[in-house]
């Protein structure tokens, strides 16, 4: 399995394992990581839910290939249920990001409310150099997070950025050494545990309360442009490229 998960003391940990593909995610994995959010949401036992990869890589993001034979066409398709159904869990979501986190493996952290980073984390967000757009209400809440002109760095140019910066961007919570980086997520996970779940989740409602329909239209008419960008030349060419490991030519668009 791709995606291991198991319950443990109060905590859904949902465990992205594919290190021999640096865990990027096919849409089988999206299917499995939904139906593990929803488990979760419905356990009465859970209290929060953490999300891990594995050392050193968190996600190098979608499979390219997998998404090539079968490109989201919709709104169903996995991977944007999956983005819903992470927008919706009304439990506690705790991160882990050691290493790589590429693409949806930096925006779905704007869906967690506790995200935990190594000193040896690299993040970005290269939809653009594949011929996309922003996912995940990204194009949205990167901006109010960071102010225009770093959110266009991030999102236009797809510059890469550190831990330290993802905590400095309000992104993440902390930064730790990459060994630390799991247990310490777990035992804040845990810590709900002591917490009245009624008064968390309400929080955690109120919290997201105010941009919750900006959040659900931008997610919409990303996915509608996001769907189109997937059967562009553009983004033909970027994956042909980045599949024979070559620079891709845009000259001729």
């Amino acid at each position: 399995m791709n995606i291991k998960t198991h319950t443990a003391n109060g905590v859904a940990t949902l465990e992205i394992a594919r290190p021999e593909k640096k865990n990027a995610l096919t849409l089988a994995m999206y299917e499995a990581l939904t139906q593990a959010v929803s488990a979760a949401r419905s356990d009465r036992t859970v209290r929060a839910l953490l999300i891990c990869g594995q050392p050193g890589v968190f996600t190098s993001g979608n499979d390219l290939e997998d998404f090539m034979q079968r490109p989201p066409a919709g709104e169903d398709s996995p991977v944007f249920q999956f983005m819903r159904t992470l927008r919706d869990c009304d439990k506690p979501i705790v991160a882990a990001v050691t290493g790589v986190a590429i693409g949806i493996g930096v925006t779905m952290l704007l869906h967690c409310d506790l995200v935990y980073v190594s000193d040896e984390a690299r993040l970005a967000m290269p939809f653009v150099a594949l011929g996309l757009v922003p996912e995940f209400a990204s194009s949205l809440l990167l901006p109010r997070l960071l102010g225009h002109a770093k959110a266009a760095e991030k999102l236009l140019l797809g510059d890469p950025f550190s831990g330290a910066e993802a905590v400095d961007m309000g992104i993440a919570n902390a930064v730790l050494p990459p060994a630390e980086v799991l247990p310490y997520a777990r035992r804040v996970a845990e810590r709900f545990n002591s917490l009245p779940p009624d008064a968390v989740r309400e929080t955690k409602r109120l919290l997201r309360a105010g941009q919750k329909d900006a959040v659900a239209r931008t997610m919409q008419a990303e996915a509608a442009i996001f769907a189109e960008r997937l059967r562009s030349g553009e983004a033909t060419e970027a994956f042909a490229a980045f599949l024979a490991k070559r620079k891709p030519d845009f000259s001729k668009f």
